[in-house]
């Protein structure tokens, strides 16, 4: 039980939510673009800048940790305390690219307060989210009178998420001693609505592929050879037209090899949840529902793994016909897979499905692009449930769960360092990431600076023991 009373906290938040605005949208003001070369000197004026600001904070110990990329930053506070478990903290501070004439309504460059909100690329994803932690730990001290965190706290901060982070699981791996924690917190990640509070609890991992087939040596006149040879592009429909059964589950033997299935509790929770289909599919721009059945939409998207066509093609595609056979087909596909699944299986089971699939005269080729883990962390896990009391305290709220669908590098830090993955985010759907007029709530980052004060005192309360007893 907390012995800081939260008005002491929220004093604190109050006197220096200027300051602490006032710094961020300096640190807004930096392109950190990592998919542009043209900007890779901002992404490293922004990792400089976070490296003095997290030292202005009071971290003793902060790096740059350079890739073959862009760099990441690197910080850490020891507790003191005997037995405190470690936290590091996940975040990016690279952003989408921007321009006015996207149709933003204002510099994205520019941060602009409006309306009880700020808008600039990386308000919410994600610099406004990760810099919620150098206030939040600056109110735990000061409400608690302590001179370091009731935690052993770090943070890694990557240049290139929104790149895709291809040098990330290599800098984890290199650092991973210097990285050793008994929980990851990621803030790269939204709630559900500004009423509606919520923790996230699982991410779904990812692989893609491209399987090139081959027929004949070139394209040949169908009317001469049509019917007597076999076509790849037909191929190519069929592999596509195979990958599900009749109940839309994925077809492919030994797909769902370790999955783990949801629980009756999650479900439970799921499903209290205030999902709006109708309002869902006016954001999908989609004009029905569908999936493996058996499932909610939002079990489908969080819960389930999947496969999906990303594209199929091959042939004559110009205006008009072309009576021919083609040489050659292509085919794109992309599995998102949850807690349990082993990714190199995955591949390996794609490959077999293909191997048994495609006829004598059909050579073929398939390139996986690399492959993002899933996560899952148990309701009742020490860490999430810290999370989610500190998140009820701020809020007023009782904090409801969610999963992930898409992917991320998160997943990297739990498989590196055997470490549940939490995660703790202020933003909402409306924020607009990736697009024109991104923006933050500043109430809710607020929201996020509180959460943060509470969670290092409640881990330090409530953890130290099951830290001490290996439940890391």
């Amino acid at each position: 039980m907390s012995t800081t009373p939260d008005s002491a906290v929220r004093s604190f938040i109050d006197t220096h939510r200027e300051g602490f605005l006032a710094a961020l949208e300096d640190w807004l003001r930096i392109p950190s673009v990592s998919a542009d070369p043209a900007y890779a000197a901002d992404v490293r004026r922004s990792a400089d800048w976070l490296a003095d600001a997290l030292r202005a904070t009071g971290f003793p110990t902060v790096e740059v940790w350079q890739t073959p990329g862009h760099p990441a930053v690197f910080a850490e506070w020891p507790s003191g305390d005997p037995g405190a478990p470690t936290v590091l903290v996940y975040g990016h501070h690279d952003v989408q690219p921007a321009q006015r004439a996207d149709g933003w309504h204002t510099e994205p460059f520019e941060p602009v307060r409006r309306d009880g909100r700020l808008y600039a690329r990386g308000a919410a994803d994600d610099k406004g989210q990760v810099f919620f932690h150098t206030l939040g730990v600056r109110a735990h001290l000061a409400a608690t009178g302590r001179t370091a965190p009731a935690v052993n706290l770090k943070l890694v901060i990557e240049g290139e998420e929104e790149s895709g982070s291809p040098h990330f699981p290599d800098l984890v791996r290199a650092h991973a001693d210097r990285l050793a924690c008994d929980a990851v917190v990621v803030s790269d990640t939204g709630m559900w609505a500004a009423d509606t509070p919520t923790v996230c609890t699982g991410m779904r991992g990812l692989t893609d592929c491209q399987i090139d087939l081959y027929g004949p040596d070139q394209d040949i006149h169908s009317g001469s050879f049509g019917g007597a040879v076999p076509n790849p592009a037909t191929e190519a429909a069929r592999l596509a037209a195979s990958l599900h059964d009749a109940d839309r589950r994925v077809a492919i033997p030994g797909f769902y090899d370790g999955v783990i299935e949801l629980s009756d509790r999650e479900r439970a929770l799921f499903a209290e949840l205030p999902f709006d289909e109708a309002a869902w599919l006016r954001t999908a721009h989609s004009h029905a529902v569908g999936g493996e059945r058996g499932y909610t939409t939002l079990e489908r998207i969080w819960a389930r793994p999947t496969a999906e066509v990303n594209g199929i093609g091959g042939g004559y595609q110009g205006p008009g016909g072309k009576t021919i056979v083609p040489s050659a087909a292509q085919l794109k596909l992309s599995f998102r897979m949850v807690a349990g699944q082993d990714p190199e299986k995955v591949q390996q089971a794609v490959r077999d499905w293909v191997a048994r699939s495609v006829p004598a005269g059909i050579g073929h080729e398939i390139t996986f692009w690399g492959a993002t883990r899933p996560c899952l962390t148990p309701l009742d896990h020490p860490a999430l449930q810290s999370t989610v009391r500190a998140m009820s305290r701020a809020f007023g709220r009782t904090v409801r769960f969610t999963r992930e669908g898409g992917s991320g590098p998160a997943a990297d830090l739990q498989d590196v360092l055997g470490a549940p993955v939490l995660f703790l985010g202020i933003s909402i759907p409306s924020d607009g990431w990736h697009a024109p007029n991104e923006k933050v709530e500043l109430d809710l980052l607020a929201k996020g600076v509180e959460t943060a004060a509470y969670l290092w005192e409640d881990l330090g309360l409530n953890w130290t023991h099951a830290a001490d007893e290996g439940n890391r």
